[in-house]
């Protein structure tokens, strides 16, 4: 298997063919959705389109908070694990300094992170074999993190045993049929690999400031 990605001097070129580019692509629109502060789904409670994306079905989720707001309002912290993920506590120990720092930051939050996601999603499209701008570059490393975190809580992720279990997820084959979890747990292993070849590639040779797209 090739470098996904590759530094050039006109930026960072990425070796996905149409098909992975595309799957990057949806993903970063469903967490971008995700952010997103909607109504949810009628008597459902919210769906979450990335478990939706990928044939998982509803999320078995409590019902969503509308906490995202305007500027100025004091968004309730999310009762979704995954967006609170995307969206930390700050002042863990104090809940008012909690409260004013997210009325505070959380709608910027988001804007950018959605804006990111977009930028991304965007220069994934190109019909040609893109090459990426730095700012479109330092985009995709920013969307891999929030695709990964978000996956990465849907499946349970938490510490070293987890990942092994990741991994053994992906692996096995018992011939009781595929897990339902096991495409998810696949995906999020590919993203792994896919982010720590971009980071790499982004990362300046030796004695250089090269920055891609300058």
């Amino acid at each position: 298997m090739g470098r996904p990605f590759r530094a050039e001097k006109a930026g960072i070129r990425i070796d996905l063919d149409v098909a992975e580019r595309e799957l990057l692509g949806h993903l970063f629109d469903q967490v971008a959705e995700l952010l997103d502060p909607g109504d949810g789904d009628g008597d459902r409670g919210p769906v979450d389109p990335l478990a939706a994306a990928l044939g998982l079905g509803p999320a078995e989720l409590s019902d969503l908070a509308r906490d995202g707001g305007a500027p100025g309002q004091a968004p309730l912290p999310p009762q979704d694990p995954a967006l609170a993920r995307l969206l930390p506590q700050a002042h863990r120990d104090d809940t008012d300094a909690a409260t004013e720092f997210r009325r505070l930051t959380e709608y910027g939050l988001r804007t950018r992170k959605r804006d990111s996601l977009q930028l991304a999603g965007a220069a994934l499209r190109r019909a040609d074999a893109p090459v990426l701008t730095g700012e479109e570059a330092q985009a995709l490393v920013k969307g891999l993190t929030d695709v990964r975190l978000v996956i990465g809580e849907r499946l349970g992720l938490r510490s070293d045993g987890d990942a092994d279990r990741l991994q053994d997820l992906v692996l096995r084959d018992d011939g009781d049929g595929p897990d339902p979890w096991a495409g998810l747990a696949a995906v999020y292993d590919l993203l792994t690999w896919w982010q720590e070849h971009l980071v790499a590639a982004l990362r300046p040779p030796a004695g250089r400031s090269w920055r891609p797209g300058r």
